[in-house]
C-alpha cells in the first residue's frame, strides 16, 4: 500500500471508532504512511492520537478515497461537509449500516463513485468478513481500492447487486452476535449439568471457536464434519436429534433470525 494511489492522493477517515481504528491498524501495517491520512472524529483516542496522521486538520481537495465509518445517525451532520468531494475522483467507500447508495449520491451529486460495504466485528482482530458493492462512478476500478482497504482486516466478497446486502447483514453482519449468544447458552447449559460456571464458559468458547477455525480449515464441507463426529447412537447424535428437529431446531429458529435481521435492514435503509 506504499505505493498506491490511496498512499499518494490521500486517505480522509470519517469517523475513527472500533471498526475504523482496527482498520486504521490494518492500514499502517501493510505500510500505508500516517502522512497520507486524515481523520475526522470528534472524541479521538489516546491510541489514535499518538498514530502520526492527520487529525481533525483541514482536509485534501480531492483525496484517493474517503472512507466513511461514523454511525448512521451521525451521517446527516457529517456527509454534507464533503460535498466538494463529490462528482470527482474521490471513492466514497461507506461502513455505515442502513445507509444506501443513493443516499450517497442524493447528498454528495450523481457521479459520485460509491463503494458499499458491510463489515461484521471480528474485523476489530482482522478476522472480519466484508461485503461490498458498488455503483457504476465506482466500477472495477472502484471495488479494487475498497477490496485492498477492507481486506486489512479479513476476508472481502463482491455483491452483485445492493439488494443482498440485507440478507448479508442478517448472515454476517450480525451473526457475530448469535454465535457469543450460543456461547452463552452452552455455558449455561453445561453448567445446569453441573459443571462450574468459569469451566463450562471456558469450554464452550474454545469449543465455538476451535470448530470455527477447523470449518475454514478443512477441506470438507461442515455437514461432512459434522458428520464425522457423529457416531451412530452416540451422544452427538442424540444432541443433533434436538438441534435439527425442523420445527423447534436451529433449522426453522435460524431462518426466523436471519430473516428477522434483514427484515429490519431493510427498514432501516428505506428511513
Amino acid at each position: 500500500m506504499k505505493d498506491s494511489r490511496i498512499a499518494s492522493g490521500g486517505l480522509v477517515l470519517l469517523g475513527c471508532g472500533k471498526m475504523g481504528s482496527a482498520m486504521l491498524a490494518g492500514w499502517l501495517a501493510r505500510g500505508l504512511p500516517a502522512t497520507s491520512v486524515w481523520v475526522k472524529d470528534p472524541y479521538p483516542s489516546e491510541w489514535l492520537q499518538a498514530q502520526g496522521v492527520h487529525l481533525n486538520q483541514p482536509l485534501p481537495e480531492a483525496p484517493a478515497v474517503v472512507l466513511v465509518a461514523v454511525k448512521p445517525q451521525m451521517m446527516a451532520e457529517a456527509l454534507p461537509t464533503l460535498q466538494m468531494m463529490g462528482k470527482g475522483e474521490t471513492v466514497f467507500v461507506s461502513v455505515a449500516a442502513g445507509t444506501t447508495i443513493s443516499y450517497f449520491e442524493e447528498v454528495l451529486g450523481a457521479g459520485t463513485p460509491v463503494v458499499r460495504a458491510m463489515p461484521n466485528t471480528p474485523a476489530a482482530i482482522s478476522q472480519g468478513i466484508t461485503a461490498i458493492v458498488a455503483n457504476d462512478a465506482a466500477g472495477a476500478a472502484g471495488l479494487d481500492e475498497a477490496e485492498a482497504l477492507l481486506s486489512a482486516v479479513g476476508a472481502v466478497v463482491r455483491l452483485s447487486h445492493e439488494a443482498q446486502i440485507d440478507a448479508v447483514t442478517g448472515v454476517s453482519g450480525s451473526g457475530p452476535a448469535y454465535v457469543f449468544h450460543m456461547i452463552e447458552t452452552m455455558a449455561a447449559a453445561g453448567e445446569a449439568q453441573g459443571l462450574p460456571a468459569d469451566l463450562s464458559m471456558q469450554l464452550a468458547k474454545a469449543t465455538v471457536a476451535g470448530a470455527g477455525a477447523l470449518a475454514m480449515a478443512a477441506e470438507e464441507s461442515p455437514t461432512q464434519l459434522r458428520v464425522n463426529v457423529t457416531s451412530p447412537n452416540g451422544t452427538t447424535q442424540a444432541a443433533l436429534e434436538v438441534l435439527m428437529d425442523e420445527t423447534d431446531g436451529f433449522p426453522a429458529l435460524l431462518q426466523r433470525a436471519v430473516k428477522a435481521a434483514t427484515d429490519r435492514s431493510k427498514e432501516l435503509a428505506s428511513g
